[in-house]
């Protein structure tokens, strides 16, 4: 692999993408602590507290290393972030399925996220 040199920018910005997507899905959500306190669940369920805190660690792990493979020269690398961004989108989707949207005016505004990550992401690897 080649060295490239850290281009700060970008990798704030590949850092913020995944934490934008649990941002967003979980202002599309509303009150998911409210509704997983109500679910029976098994006995090794972690409480709910702990959840935003793993994800948002999760997050950043997925931010630094989608930018290490968007930097690297290996032949594979579109169909790595291809794949990285078709999951992160069914992770994004999961709790608002799950749980349910709590504001259905939201919804148009998650199209135009939605499109505008895209669009954004299309413009990156263009450039």
């Amino acid at each position: 692999m080649k060295h490239h040199s850290t281009n700060k920018s970008i990798f704030i910005i590949f850092l913020l993408i995944p934490l934008a997507a649990g941002a967003l899905s979980a202002l599309f959500t509303g009150n998911m602590s409210g509704s997983y306190a109500s679910f029976t669940k098994p006995s090794f369920a972690p409480p709910g507290i702990l959840f935003p805190i793993i994800w948002t660690i999760l997050y950043l792990f997925m931010g630094v290393s989608s930018y290490i493979v968007a930097q690297s020269d290996h032949p594979d690398k579109l169909l790595a972030l291809r794949t990285y961004f078709i999951q992160l989108f069914f992770n994004f989707m999961w709790s608002i399925l799950f749980f349910g949207l709590s504001n259905y005016l939201q919804i148009p505004y998650l199209f135009w996220c939605i499109f505008a990550a895209i669009l954004n992401f299309a413009v990156y690897l263009l450039n």
